[in-house]
């Protein structure tokens, strides 16, 4: 049986809860910073900008968490040669990779 469609935050918060994962602070900031940009991000873009707006967290909870996550199918992972790009995850979609910038486009 698939897993329900993750359109909200609410959505992957009830995931979380669903699987038995914990809703740490650490783990609602990733959540709450990927679907407020709605953007494939780096483990280290996630740790920068978190830092940034002031909400203190560790490289290796950032990565812990993504890992999680990920392994859960609360959010999805996108491979390239440099590096892995993390990103909110809604209903099943294909991208779409600029070779010339590197942007991503989800296709629906």
């Amino acid at each position: 049986m698939a897993s329900p469609a993750i359109a909200t935050l609410q959505d992957a918060y009830r995931q979380c809860r669903d699987v038995g994962m914990r809703l740490s602070r650490q783990r609602r900031l990733v959540l709450e910073l990927l679907w407020r940009e709605k953007e494939h991000l780096s483990a280290r873009d996630i740790f920068e900008r978190l830092n940034s707006d002031g909400r203190s967290i560790g490289h290796t909870s950032v990565y812990q968490n993504l890992e999680a996550l990920q392994s859960a199918g609360i959010i999805e992972c996108i491979e390239r040669a440099s590096g892995r790009l993390y990103g909110y995850r809604s209903d099943p979609h294909s991208h779409l990779i600029c070779e010339a910038s590197g942007s991503i486009l989800d296709l629906d």
